[in-house]
C-alpha cells in the first residue's frame, strides 16, 4: 500500500497485533470497532476509556522502542505530525512495517478512516462513520448560510501561554465551517499573542481548549473579566471546551464543529446541541 507520507509499505493482509503511535489512531481505530487487535496505544489513549488500559509506549513524540518492540507488532501505525522520523526508521530496520496518517483537515481526516478501515477489513464501518460525518458537515454548512454575520473569534489553545489557531490548522477549518472569522488566521500554525494584541484584536467569543477545569479555569476567566473592552469578555462570551476533542483529528471533531457553531450561532444550532 501507499500511505499517507507517500511511502510504499506492505501490509500484512491481516494484522492481529497492531501498536497505535498516536492517541488520535488509537481512538480511529476504537471506532471501526477494531480494538482487540491494538496491542499498544501511547500515553493519552484515553477515548474511550477502554484504550486507557492497554499497555503504553510512551507519549506520541517519545516513543519508546523498547516497550514497541516487546509488544511484538505486525503493523504499526504512526502519524507524520508529530512521531519522531528517527524512530519510525528505527523500526522499519527491525522489520516492523509502518503505515504514516497524515489527517491535517476533516476531508483528510476522512481519507485517514477509509484507508485504516481497508487495511482492518472495516471497510464498511469506515464508509459509515464517513457518510455520517460528511451528512453532519453539510447540515452545518447549510445553516451557516442562514447567518447574518461571522462573529470573529480568538481560539485560545491551552492556558499559558496564549497560543492560537493559525489558517493551516483544523481549528481554523473548524471555525470557518461553523460560522466565525478566526482572528488568528495567518501562515503561522500556532502563534502566540500578549493580552494588548487579544484587546486590539477585539474578538466576539473567546474560546479556550483546555484541560483545566473547575478553580484553574474560574481563575482564566476572572483574570480575562479585567479586560471589560474586549467584546467577548464584555458579553460574557468566553468559553470552555474540552481539548481533547477539539486537537485530536478523529471523527469526534464534527461532535466539536457541531459544538462551536452553537457557540458562534446559538439561534441557528439550538437543535444540534
Amino acid at each position: 500500500m501507499v500511505d499517507e507520507f507517500g511511502r510504499k509499505v506492505t501490509v500484512p493482509d491481516d494484522p492481529r497485533r497492531i501498536v497505535s503511535l498516536a492517541p488520535s489512531i488509537t481512538e480511529i481505530i476504537f471506532a471501526l470497532n477494531q480494538e482487540s487487535r491494538l496491542k499498544g496505544v501511547t500515553q493519552f489513549s484515553d477515548f474511550p476509556a477502554e484504550a486507557s488500559k492497554l499497555p503504553s509506549v510512551g507519549s506520541y513524540v517519545h516513543l519508546d522502542l523498547e516497550r514497541i518492540v516487546a509488544l511484538k507488532p505486525d503493523l504499526c501505525i504512526a502519524t507524520k505530525d508529530g512521531n519522531p522520523i528517527k524512530v519510525i526508521k528505527m523500526l522499519e530496520a527491525l522489520h516492523i512495517p509502518i503505515y504514516v496518517v497524515h489527517p491535517k483537515n476533516l476531508e483528510l481526516i476522512m481519507e485517514t478512516i477509509i484507508g485504516i478501515g481497508k487495511i482492518l477489513h472495516a471497510d464498511d464501518r469506515a464508509k459509515a462513520i464517513v457518510e455520517d460525518m460528511q451528512f453532519r458537515v453539510n447540515t452545518v454548512k447549510s445553516l451557516v448560510l442562514k447567518a447574518p454575520h461571522r462573529p470573529r473569534v480568538f481560539f485560545q489553545i491551552g492556558i499559558s501561554p496564549l497560543v492560537s489557531a493559525g489558517t493551516p490548522t483544523h481549528i481554523h477549518e473548524l471555525i470557518t465551517l461553523a460560522g466565525g472569522r478566526n482572528v488568528s488566521e495567518g501562515p503561522v500554525p500556532y502563534p502566540r499573542y500578549s493580552h494588548e494584541q487579544i484587546l486590539i484584536m477585539a474578538p466576539d467569543i473567546f474560546i479556550i481548549s483546555s484541560m483545566a477545569r473547575g478553580e484553574q479555569f474560574a481563575r482564566v476567566r476572572d483574570e480575562w473579566a479585567r479586560w471589560k473592552d474586549i467584546p467577548a469578555v464584555k458579553n460574557d462570551r468566553v468559553y470552555v471546551v474540552d481539548s481533547n476533542l477539539f486537537d485530536r483529528p478523529t471523527p469526534r471533531l464534527v461532535d466539536a464543529l457541531e459544538l462551536l457553531a452553537t457557540m458562534i450561532h446559538p439561534g441557528l444550532f439550538e437543535a444540534l446541541k
